[in-house]
């Protein structure tokens, strides 16, 4: 249970914002746990906005339910959804539009890098722009026009439009941090490169991937810094017979850290290709440049392709054996100096039945900043992922208990409603760019943002299409049977 209030000035402006949350571990601890209410949702609790003060109280307490553990977005988005429904709930007050309160409090984009009143310092970032295109997208203007021309139709269903801003610190790092919190890991990442005689490249991460494209995402990373075809290039994860070292994949992490890993190794396999191109064609090692797959002496003609140099490192007839060794294999690790902090506007439009409870997401709009983008489909098919599980948690999911036994009564995903197809809708999604300053990619993560930014968004527009009626609040999951009571209740209240 979160208790949360929200300062503001008179040209309403966040001046503070309080915080107070039980949170409940389960029976007992698990590895995680305790990490989710504190320090996962503190480092993102002033979200997108220039707080100037913040006071956060966390108690975690042990009950008889199961112990909970991280899970997608894992505390961002229960902070998200406290800092976005409180700035609604101003909006309503104030009677500021929901978008313009947002506009108001926005951290500048002059300020970066922006130390929030937390630990976190974000390094970029541009808000309002993403903002602004997701309510293009999503038609904001018409939508408030037919949401007050509904309002004067009783036999018309509700319509509500809900916003939601957020921000997440990802791409877990630095270790020394780490190490200051207790963990007993390091949280670096670890890449190697073994180039072959014919010019084809065998990539070993240890960050280990469960759907998110790897072997897609990090071999272009790798065709392109060396300007060989994608084909050429062999991803391998997962194996500990084979892999030099991994911490796996979490905080959606693995091109922010994993992929910068294997960028410093490949700055090793060129700078040392670069030796082996200059003895070859009789220059200096400083006169040689790398692109797109060809090594060329500056200000002359001559070159030697990829594979010619990858050929000659194998079968050094003709080699600098006083300077190298032969081969043409590398590794590194990267410990990233500080985290990545993707950020979006999402915009939801629903429809509620009033006399069930029912509602309906008619349009969900995403934009969002993820740095830069390697590969545009993959992103979106995470962002859709990551949206349908934010309104499966707004909307349907919940873990109940028998009140007389305590036991488990959505023990399966026969009793435990996951969203399926008809309760999304198509989404809309867009991305804005703000690279990230301290990775040579200049990426930012892009697994969890959707199930951080969509619950916010989804309750918002609930309460949007409810406030009308006195209803401030919904509890989630806001199902059909949650809605029907709020709306009786607000009815009997009325009359």
């Amino acid at each position: 249970m979160t208790t949360a209030r929200l300062a503001l000035d008179a040209d309403h402006r966040i001046i503070g914002l309080e915080v107070e949350t039980a949170a409940n571990l389960g029976a007992y601890t698990s590895l995680f746990g305790p990490f989710i209410p504190t320090m996962a949702a503190l480092k993102v609790l002033p979200g997108v906005y220039d707080v100037r003060h913040l006071v956060y109280r966390v108690k975690g307490v042990l009950t008889n339910t199961t112990p909970v553990d991280a899970y997608r977005g894992a505390g961002r988005p229960e902070a998200t959804y406290v800092v976005e429904r409180l700035l609604d709930a101003a909006a309503g007050v104030t009677g500021l539009d929901p978008a313009e309160i947002r506009r108001r409090n926005f951290v500048p984009p002059d300020q970066f890098p922006y130390q929030t009143q937390v630990a976190l310092q974000y390094d970029s970032g541009n808000y309002e722009p993403a903002l602004d295109k997701a309510l293009e997208l999503a038609g904001y203007r018409d939508l408030r026009a037919d949401q007050a021309k509904r309002r004067g139709d009783p036999h018309s269903k509700l319509l509500g439009v809900g916003l939601s801003s957020y921000i997440e610190a990802c791409g877990i790092a630095p270790s020394n941090v780490a190490g200051a919190l207790g963990a007993r890991a390091g949280l670096y990442e670890a890449g190697e490169i073994r180039v072959h005689p014919t010019g084809s490249v065998t990539v070993f991460t240890g960050s280990h991937q469960h759907g998110q494209g790897h072997e897609t995402t990090f071999a272009q990373v790798v065709a392109d810094r060396l300007g060989i075809p994608i084909e050429n290039v062999d991803i391998v994860h997962g194996d500990t017979g084979r892999v030099l070292f991994g911490m796996g994949t979490y905080g959606s992490r693995s091109i922010a850290v994993g992929g910068t890993a294997i960028v410093k190794a490949l700055d090793k396999i060129i700078a040392k290709g670069k030796k082996i191109a200059a003895h070859l064609m009789e220059a200096s090692e400083g006169d040689v440049e790398y692109d797109r797959g060809v090594f060329k002496v500056a200000g002359t003609d001559k070159q030697k392709a990829f594979g010619e140099i990858a050929f000659a490192a194998y079968v050094p007839h003709n080699y600098p054996h006083d300077k190298l060794e032969p081969g043409l294999n590398e590794n590194a690790f990267y410990d990233p100096s500080n985290f990545t902090f993707p950020a979006g506007s999402y915009v939801c439009e629903v429809e509620i039945d009033p006399d069930t409870g029912q509602t309906r997401i008619v349009n969900f709009t995403a934009v969002d900043d993820f740095g830069k983008i390697i590969n545009p489909m993959i992103v979106e098919g995470q962002v859709h992922g990551g949206l349908t599980q934010g309104i499966g948690q707004a909307l349907t999911e919940a873990c109940l208990y028998d009140s007389a036994t305590g036991q488990l009564i959505t023990g399966s995903f026969t009793d435990y409603c996951i969203p399926r197809a008809d309760d999304v809708p198509s989404y809309k999604v867009d991305t804005r760019e703000t690279p990230c300053t301290h990775n040579p990619l200049g990426v930012k993560g892009c697994g969890e943002a959707g199930a951080i930014g969509a619950p916010a968004a989804v309750m918002n527009a609930i309460t949007d299409a409810l406030w009308s009626m006195g209803i401030k609040d919904v509890p989630m999951p806001a199902t059909a049977q949650t809605v029907w009571k709020a709306i009786q209740s607000a009815s009997k209240k009325a009359a």
